[in-house]
């Protein structure tokens, strides 16, 4: 799939952006569920969290000699 494969800026951003709304999902699943309670102050951590762990699931997606999990 190019938008894993390819290191081009807009394929970068992509992933970036998409990264974010599924952080952003993730953090907020308290508003779309309504059963969950999740303090304003950890939304934020949450998100970079969840970014920062799908970025190297998305690098192992890729493959190649540069994925970040060997």
């Amino acid at each position: 799939m190019k938008l894993f494969n390819s290191n081009e800026w807009q394929y970068r951003l992509l992933r970036t952006i998409i990264q974010g709304i599924i952080g952003v999902l993730i953090a907020n699943l308290d508003m779309l569920i309504g059963k969950l309670t999740i303090s304003g102050d950890l939304k934020p951590m949450i998100v970079a969290l969840v970014m920062a762990i799908l970025s190297p699931i998305m690098a192992q997606i890729k493959g190649g000699d540069d994925a970040v999990l060997n």
